[in-house]
């Protein structure tokens, strides 16, 4: 089965293909870039299920009838913060959203928080578009809490700045290893590929 990611993200693309890999599911992890890129998606719904919903129909309109495409949202939500950046996470520093700058500016805004005030939650949405309108929409979160600064050279994002809870490394320390077992990304997955493994017994 081949699954169409809407995203050119080349980070994405590996991460999904390596826990579609570590499930034994025959899946492959298309890129947008290999069927002439992603459409310009507005990501204006205010929700991950809305966003994550946007492109991958956008991505659809540019596929035949039979395709099924994959498109993921997620973000950090912090406690302190009332839950932002959320949906706004890969925009956070502004509308050319450089992961540096985002990680920058949670790190800043974050300083003066209060270690025990610091907590915060990765969430993913995934949603896969079918033919007919079929729809599945999958979540995970991973909660944990922030450090003052980030560490590591894993990982992508915020990564280096949260710390899961029961570890005391950052997601960009801990390797994807570990990380692909215990990620919002990963636990939304296992739920896609439950369905997945359903579907094929049928």
């Amino acid at each position: 089965m081949k699954l169409f990611l809407a995203s050119g993200n080349a980070h994405k693309v590996a991460e999904l293909q390596e826990l579609a890999n570590a499930a034994s599911l025959p899946i492959e992890i298309v890129s947008a870039k290999a069927v002439g890129g992603m459409p310009e998606v507005a990501e204006d719904t205010g929700t991950f299920v809305g966003n994550a919903r946007k492109k991958a129909l956008a991505l659809r309109a540019k596929l035949p009838a039979e395709a099924w495409v994959l498109a993921d949202d997620s973000g950090v939500c912090v406690d302190a913060l009332g839950g932002a950046p959320g949906v706004e996470s890969a925009y956070y520093a502004g509308p050319q959203h450089d992961s540096a700058a985002n990680l920058a500016k949670l790190t800043a805004v974050m300083r003066d928080v209060p270690k025990g005030m610091r907590g915060a939650q990765f969430v993913c949405v995934l949603v896969v578009a079918g033919p007919a309108g079929a729809e599945e929409i999958f979540e995970g979160a991973c909660g944990g809490e922030l450090l003052g600064e980030p560490r590591g050279g894993a990982g992508f994002g915020y990564d280096p700045l949260f710390v899961p809870t029961g570890f005391a490394q950052s997601y960009a320390e801990l390797g994807e290893e570990v990380k692909s077992t215990i990620s919002h990304r990963a636990r939304a997955w296992a739920k896609l590929a439950e369905w997945i493994k359903a579907r094929d017994t049928r």
